[in-house]
């Protein structure tokens, strides 16, 4: 399928599906969505703590290097996980201008290294952050009691829907340990119903701009 970079909102750049008219991130601000629902409303629940993170499309790195950025913030030491099962290509990577929008050039030589390490091995990048990322579809995901927070970003339910049913949110809750959450830029009834119907506690919030809504669940 066609694939092309955009500029969205608020001035960073994300990939486009043009045969899906889909993007990797929020068309309204890709590091705004970010920041809103992943470190917002989950990474920042867990300050001063050793957690283990699961990101549901590593895709663009994006979320990953904000968590890398807003980690000693915290004060968090971080195994982060990113499950990705087509990987972006490197071109693609190269034309992305989040260190610059993020003023963080001073750690480009680490956004680089996060994609051109190798997959199916955890590789250090600081004393207090290691990142694996493993080449698998979500469904193959067979982890049980081991994250504390599962960034959820798959692509919308309207092109990939049965990356939003129940199956797949019974593998999250197995994947997380007890009162782990999961945070996601939607917030379609049927993905709140599908993630109560597997034992999640949902709640909504107010979603990133553009966006009315999102959501977190909590493992009970």
């Amino acid at each position: 399928m066609k694939r092309k970079i955009i500029v969205t909102g608020d001035g960073s750049t994300t990939i486009q599906i043009e045969d899906w008219d889909e993007q990797y991130h929020s068309k309204h601000g890709a590091i705004q969505e970010a920041y809103h629902v992943f470190i917002k409303n989950g990474l920042s629940l867990f300050a001063n703590q050793k957690i283990n993170i699961l990101e549901i499309g590593f895709g663009t790195g994006l979320n990953a290097f904000i968590t890398f950025l807003e980690a000693p913030k915290y004060n968090l030491e971080i195994n982060y996980t990113g499950v990705e099962a087509y990987p972006v290509k490197a071109e693609e990577i190269t034309a992305l201008n989040y260190v610059k929008e993020l003023n963080a050039e001073h750690f480009q030589d680490i956004f680089n290294y996060m994609h051109t390490n190798d997959w199916e091995k955890a590789f250090t990048l600081t004393p207090n952050f290691t990142l694996e990322k493993q080449e698998k579809l979500f469904q193959d995901i067979q982890d049980s009691n081991v994250f504390d927070v599962i960034y959820f970003d798959a692509f919308g339910a309207r092109v990939q829907p049965e990356l939003w049913e129940e199956a797949i949110f019974k593998k999250m809750y197995n994947a997380l340990k007890e009162k782990g959450v999961l945070v996601t830029y939607a917030a379609k009834g049927s993905v709140r119903r599908a993630m109560q119907a597997v034992g999640f506690r949902v709640e909504k919030l107010p979603g990133p701009p553009g966006k009315r809504e999102m959501l977190r669940a909590v493992k009970n």
